[in-house]
């Protein structure tokens, strides 16, 4: 039995099995490329889901991660640290709004979020007790807490969790029409990704977030803009909302935001929502940690220079161009996304997401498959062209 081998039946037999992962065992990573336990390189073409968009052990991360480490790592908030009140205003001016709520995982964000615009409603709007109401997209993945999948359409995230947390409305993403049907006097935000990444990096049809932005200030209804993968930098913007000159009333934000390096999730929205919560109605112990501030610095650092979105913009054309010629070879079906995202559509007659994904790791690209023939590609920001290609060119080979 090979290390591989022998790794992956421990891990089998030792824990649970919620994940397939592909039967790679990674045992170090710099920039875009990951090498095994066999001492095998693989180029990451997923970025783990948007969490490493500045690649794997970026250089000004690790240094800002290590000086931290020396320093101080967690105090919870029942005090004060030197990194907290400057990593919420950088954050906050990066969003362009007034406050921040740090946490720890995208789900956490979204529960934060779930529990914001509840309060707000009852606080600010006047919704009667009880009667809050959150409208969502179908085909949405905002995470996988109770709650959350209380609201998912997908059948292998919500099965046998019940009994669900009511409140929710589901309208099909990007139709308007039932999106305003929908919203009613006790519906306090509606909440959606930009762009739906699970779902197979879904883009919604021009003027659907500029509509979504006019319908909530029109009704009274917070616009809850989940960027916790489409968001830093991934589409070519900083938030992908940009793309159509939208500006939420909350930015929902993680994967990116700690680097990969640390677990760091955010809610970001002006005091008049945030506002809404004093001392004791909501925390966590770990979140606006010392370490994970020192590395969310520099994250934003790194962001405010516009650099990654830049390269985000100019790979992403690129990548789509390239994936374009795919599609009109018959061999993929549909191509989809934004900037350095695409979800591809294989044609099924050459195999599912899962194998074409396992032919790719054979030839030493990484990629991810969902949603049967539809594989997603989000490489680290920092790729090099000529590894794109290199990629690319290996993903045209296991077509035929």
């Amino acid at each position: 039995m090979t290390a591989t081998e022998d790794l992956i039946a421990s891990a089998e037999a030792h824990s649970a099995h919620n994940y397939h992962p592909l039967p790679v065992v990674v045992a170090s990573a710099r920039g875009a490329w990951m090498t095994d336990v066999e001492g095998r390189r693989y180029l990451d073409m997923l970025a783990g889901y948007s969490a490493l968009n500045f690649g794997h052990g970026n250089p000004r991360l690790i240094e800002a991660a290590t000086e931290q480490l020396g320093r101080v790592t967690l105090t919870s908030r029942a005090f004060h640290h030197d990194r907290f009140a400057e990593f919420c205003a950088r954050l906050a001016r990066l969003c362009g709004k007034e406050m921040v709520l740090p946490m720890n995982t995208g789900a956490e964000a979204v529960e934060t979020a779930v529990k914001t615009a509840r309060k707000w409603g009852y606080r600010v709007k006047g919704v009667p007790g009880g009667r809050a109401r959150i409208v969502v997209a179908a085909n949405n993945f905002h995470g996988r807490t109770t709650t959350i999948v209380s609201f998912s359409t997908d059948p292998e995230a919500r099965a046998d969790y019940g009994p669900y947390t009511p409140g929710f409305d589901i309208v099909p993403f990007g139709d308007l029409g039932a999106l305003r049907d929908a919203v009613t006097e006790d519906t306090v935000a509606v909440l959606i990704e930009p762009v739906q990444g699970e779902a197979g990096v879904l883009v919604p049809p021009p003027g659907y977030l500029p509509g979504v932005r006019e319908l909530t200030r029109e009704r009274g209804v917070l616009f809850v803009a989940d960027e916790i993968q489409s968001g830093l930098g991934r589409t070519g913007r900083t938030f992908a909302c940009e793309h159509e000159d939208v500006v939420p009333d909350v930015y929902l934000l993680g994967k990116a935001l700690g680097g990969g390096v640390v677990p760091v999730s955010a809610v970001v929205a002006d005091a008049d929502v945030l506002g809404v919560f004093r001392p004791g109605e909501h925390g966590s112990t770990f979140g606006g940690n010392p370490l994970a501030c020192a590395v969310g610095l520099e994250v934003v650092a790194m962001l405010e220079t516009g650099e990654f979105q830049q390269r985000a913009t100019e790979l992403g054309e690129h990548l789509h161009a390239e994936l374009g010629l795919l599609a009109g070879s018959g061999k993929v079906v549909e191509v989809r996304g934004r900037g350095l995202w695409a979800g591809v559509d294989i044609d099924p007659s050459h195999g599912t997401g899962r194998e074409i994904s396992e032919k790719l790791m054979e030839r030493g690209v990484l990629v991810k498959d969902t949603h049967g023939s539809t594989i997603r590609i989000a490489p680290p920001l920092v790729i090099s062209k000529e590894d794109l290609d290199w990629g690319l060119d290996q993903l045209r080979a296991v077509l035929g």
